[in-house]
């Protein structure tokens, strides 16, 4: 558990001071708006890449990969603070979005190993965890850049951070060091559950990331809100999400995994559509930390769902399947967004993805069915 949690907590870490410490390194990198897009496609790219491949690893290696991975994603986290053109930043983006991909593969599949050796939840708890690092993470680098800071100093610091987390993982005695390695040769073709669990997990990724990335901008453009108003909103977004994850697996002693995602995709639908049609900041607010609440324990259940029906001898594979599909969802839905808003508006495209969340929510017991088939 406390390996699962350890994890996920550096991931967040990272990211969350990814996203502040950004504006340093596209100044320091000397690109334009445009070659930045283009550079951060990279890590979507170098994730895909590598998340397949890394679930054969952890099947084949077992725990040994995840502080291996951890290493390798915190050095490769510091790269980009070294990048002076768009072409070394695109590089060096491409090799954090592969490490990233893996790390993340690494991390589900430990905590969907932990909850089935347990009997106990865990994945809520875990993705509740990396949103309250992220919230953690991009207030201290605020803070850290309003001093003076630069990229390196704090990427540098973070990775000092996953270092010793890795290494900690590494210790003797620990799961990491001692878990048995599964050597049964599991079958890797691509089952119709695999795209049931990857399908529904990229829906909720789309709703999920859509306020993360256009939350601040409808604020912005489309009700006109005092900057500082408009830039909390993905905080309010992460803050609701760590709050939802949190007591989502705490429902999760009481409730079906298939019933959470009921309640959580009808729970986004509602607040998306608030969000989306609201008339002034403050409600457009109250609609998002609800759409965030919602969304929040989507993934995480469909994730453990996915776990619980692969078994321990092709957990990490299944995983690493439906997290690339899932990611697919993570990096286009942002894109979907802005292309649906040049067509019509960025209420109505947000008001749109209120109906993905109604799909998570009708399509979850489908999920459902498919685990209890493969488990009986």
């Amino acid at each position: 558990m406390l390996r699962t949690l350890g994890g996920f907590g550096a991931f967040g870490l990272f990211w969350g001071a990814w996203g502040a410490i950004l504006p340093a390194v596209k100044a320091e990198a000397g690109v334009s708006d445009g070659q930045l897009g283009l550079a951060l496609l990279m890590v979507g790219l170098g994730a895909l890449v590598s998340m397949r491949f890394t679930g054969y690893l952890i099947d084949r290696y077992g725990g040994q990969v995840l502080p291996a991975v951890m290493v390798l994603f915190g050095l490769c986290g510091v790269l980009p603070a070294f990048a002076d053109s768009a072409a070394t930043l695109s590089a060096a983006l491409f090799l954090l979005g592969a490490t990233s991909g893996a790390t993340d593969v690494a991390i589900n599949a430990t905590g969907s190993t932990a909850e089935a050796t347990t009997g106990k939840p865990l994945m809520n708890l875990a993705h509740g965890l990396f949103s309250i690092a992220v919230v953690a993470a991009s207030l201290s680098t605020a803070g850290l850049r309003a001093a003076g800071a630069d990229a390196l100093p704090v990427l540098g610091g973070v990775f000092a951070v996953v270092l010793i987390i890795a290494v900690a993982l590494l210790a003797p005695g620990s799961r990491a060091a001692t878990e048995r390695v599964v050597k049964e040769k599991a079958e890797r073709r691509l089952e119709p559950a695999l795209l049931v669990f990857g399908g529904l997990c990229a829906l909720a990724y789309v709703v999920e990331n859509a306020w993360q990335s256009w939350g601040a901008v409808h604020l912005d453009t489309s009700l006109h809100a005092a900057p500082a108003l408009a830039s909390s909103a993905p905080a309010v977004f992460a803050a609701a999400a760590a709050t939802g994850r949190i007591g989502g697996n705490a429902l999760l002693s009481r409730v079906r995994p298939v019933q959470l995602l009921i309640v959580g995709g009808s729970v986004a639908a509602v607040g998306t559509v608030i969000a989306a049609a609201a008339g002034n900041a403050w409600l457009a607010l109250i609609g998002i930390a609800v759409a965030g609440l919602g969304t929040s324990v989507c993934a995480p259940t469909i994730i453990g769902m996915a776990g619980a029906w692969a078994g321990p001898e092709r957990r990490a594979g299944a995983i690493s399947t439906v997290t690339t599909i899932a990611y697919l969802g993570f990096l286009l839905g942002p894109a979907a967004v802005g292309a649906a808003s040049s067509a019509w508006s960025l209420p109505a495209a947000l008001g749109g993805v209120a109906v993905l969340a109604v799909l998570v929510a009708v399509l979850g017991p489908v999920a459902g069915r498919a685990q209890t088939r493969q488990t009986t």
